[in-house]
């Protein structure tokens, strides 16, 4: 059996937190009237804010999907894996955007994953545990070395005045109405592998529990029928059509209120069955993350585990219902996404994480420990001001729109290259060493046609254009000494040369080597200086800069990441020689517009050849 560790955490509320009075603003007010029961029910259930995904006119901002995809953007922001490399995607929700294909499908098509395993789980508040458990159970078994998790939940539109207006009522019954100012909505998603962190700290699950009593007690909080007290009442499938079920308000959302005191009393008892069992020491808990849809339930949630001697002190609770609100099966994801990077958890502490379900009863638990030797989250690096590297030319006319022309692409080369995933990882220290090997390896089948490409472009130039054949061919000799220091690192981390030798080329680096190669075979292909402009400039501003972070982060020797640093230094006399060719005498506009181009060409290709490392 594996170990399985929560690697990393995201979590995504939509829009600016909403306040008690401005909840009505969002929801609507039924037929212009303001709730009379709003007010208690806000005083009992402890919420301040919450999150919506409408607008004041009532319209969706996001969809469910968009929700738990941006959280687990978030979280993979954050980890060392890259997208490609998830093996399986599990979701958890109440209510997706389409009753048909499951959530985890359209989850799935709105990232950028490649072809993994899915799993869809439907319930209410359990259903992120559900998500979560079987994505552990599948690393535990060694099935999958990772797995994505995600609760996420869109109850809000559920709620709108215009639903329950169309069904001619003056007041709602109150099982819909409590449920009105009780769910909010928002996403969290866990990134779950085989492997703990190499910096800084994770969360280890050591098991993870769930029971339903479905058959002890009626259905509590249920949408698709009227009456929880008759089991063959007719759903809302069975009416004559869609519009009679609505007005009936068999399609409202619905809780019955008198029975949430035996879902108090059926988790605790699960509780001490843990405690029986031997999984649970009270007094060795440091945090008790509880999932409870209202304050007014932690007394009694307390009471009991006091009289049963298995007292969780105060102290040691953590909850962020009064400002993140009541959301469902997000809400312990969004709970322990919050605690994981507040700085405040150290290795070795213990958290016991409860989620009861009202749909009709559930409960469950799981008990992480964290392991790692950092006590916060690790600091990004700094990012720079984006420039262009500086170009020294003549002043004229010409030199100064091309200098113009060449910064601007320049900048927004650089302001694109900072989303993709390989960069982004570099500057938030989440780089891993498999990552940086995959780079290496990609690059060098780049940089090894360098040489040919250069070498093709100077025998197409006339000799008319000495000194621009001159300057192709000094590049030639640079570039050679380039691939070499690749293979040379690669071979440093371990690896044999053979390996990164036999490679093949990523889509992106297809695409840019068959452009350039394209431009040198055709007649004085003068505008490559674009192209060189690009290459060259990464080198002088990026290259340096990117591999002292990535040997900082990963702890590298110096001949593991001499390609990146050797290219801030020999890249200063590499622009030199691009300036000279730039100055040549019969440079023109004509010609000038053309290098802007390429240079903005090569500028895309080399963006979208980092964008796909990997995929071949």
């Amino acid at each position: 059996m594996q170990e399985v560790y929560i690697t990393s955490s995201g979590s995504f509320l939509p829009n600016s937190p909403v306040s008690n009075a401005e909840m009505e603003d969002f929801l609507g007010r039924i037929h212009g009237k303001d709730s009379r029961n709003r007010e208690r029910i806000l005083k009992q259930n402890g919420i301040k804010t919450r999150y919506y995904a409408l607008d004041k006119r009532q319209q969706s901002t996001h969809s469910n999907t968009e929700l738990a995809a941006q959280a687990i953007r978030t979280a993979l922001d954050r980890s060392s894996l890259r997208a490609s490399e998830i093996d399986l995607l599990c979701t958890g929700t109440t209510q997706g955007d389409l009753p048909i294909p499951g959530f985890a499908s359209m989850v799935h098509a709105g990232l950028d994953l490649g072809t993994c395993e899915v799993s869809s789980h439907q319930s209410v508040c359990a259903s992120g545990i559900m998500a979560l458990k079987n994505a552990y159970s599948q690393i535990k078994s060694g099935e999958k070395p990772n797995a994505l998790a995600v609760g996420s939940e869109f109850a809000s539109r559920m709620f709108k005045a215009s639903r329950f207006e169309a069904q001619g009522t003056d007041s709602l019954p109150f099982s819909v109405e409590f449920l009105r100012w009780m769910l909010s909505d928002g996403a969290g998603a866990f990134v779950l592998q085989n492997q703990k962190n190499r910096a800084g700290i994770s969360l280890k699950i050591d098991w993870i529990e769930l029971k339903s009593h479905a058959h002890e007690f009626p259905v509590c909080m249920f949408t698709g029928k009227t009456d929880n007290r008759n089991e063959s009442e007719k759903t809302w499938l069975d009416y004559s059509s869609y519009e009679e079920a609505s007005a009936a308000g068999a399609i409202n959302l619905r809780q019955d209120v008198r029975l949430l005191d035996s879902l108090v009393k059926t988790g605790v008892a699960h509780y001490f069955e843990l405690i029986n069992q031997g999984k649970i020491q009270p007094s060795g808990i440091d945090w008790f993350c509880c999932h409870y849809s209202s304050e007014v339930f932690k007394g009694p949630i307390k009471e009991l585990m006091i009289k049963g001697g298995g007292e969780i002190p105060d102290p040691k609770w953590f909850s962020n219902l009064p400002t993140k609100g009541n959301t469902g099966a997000a809400s312990i994801y969004i709970m322990l996404d919050e605690l994981l990077y507040s700085g405040r958890l150290k290795a070795g502490d213990r958290i016991l994480c409860m989620v009861p379900e009202s749909g009709r009863f559930i409960t469950s638990f799981m008990h992480l420990t964290v392991v790692g030797e950092d006590t916060a989250e690790k600091k990004p690096y700094t990012i720079r001001e984006i420039e262009s590297p500086e170009l020294n030319l003549s002043k004229n006319e010409t030199s100064e729109w091309l200098i113009r022309n060449l910064a601007q692409v320049w900048i927004d080369f650089e302001t694109e290259l900072l989303q993709v995933p390989v960069v982004a990882k570099i500057h938030q220290g989440n780089l891993s060493l498999a990552d940086y090997k995959l780079l290496l390896t990609d690059l060098r089948q780049q940089v090894i046609d360098g040489s040919q490409w250069i070498s093709r472009a100077a025998s197409h130039i006339d000799i008319g254009l000495f000194e621009l054949r001159s300057a192709f061919i000094k590049h030639t000799a640079a570039e050679h000494k380039d691939y070499q220091l690749l293979e040379l690192n690669f071979e440093a981390l371990g690896e044999d040369p053979k390996t990164i030798r036999s490679g093949e080329k990523n889509i992106g680096t297809v695409a840019l080597t068959s452009f350039v190669f394209q431009q040198a075979s055709k007649p004085n292909p003068i505008d490559l200086l674009g192209a060189m402009f690009i290459i060259e400039g990464i080198g002088k501003r990026l290259a340096g800069y990117w591999g002292r972070m990535i040997q900082d982060q990963l702890g590298l020797r110096d001949d593991q990441v001499s390609f990146f640093t050797y290219h801030g230094v020999a890249d200063e006399n590499h622009f030199h020689n691009l300036e000279k060719a730039l100055e040549h005498p019969l440079m023109n506009l004509d010609l000038a517009k053309r290098i802007v181009k390429t240079a903005k060409t090569t500028a895309k290709l080399y963006t979208l050849q980092l964008n796909e490392l990997g995929n071949y």
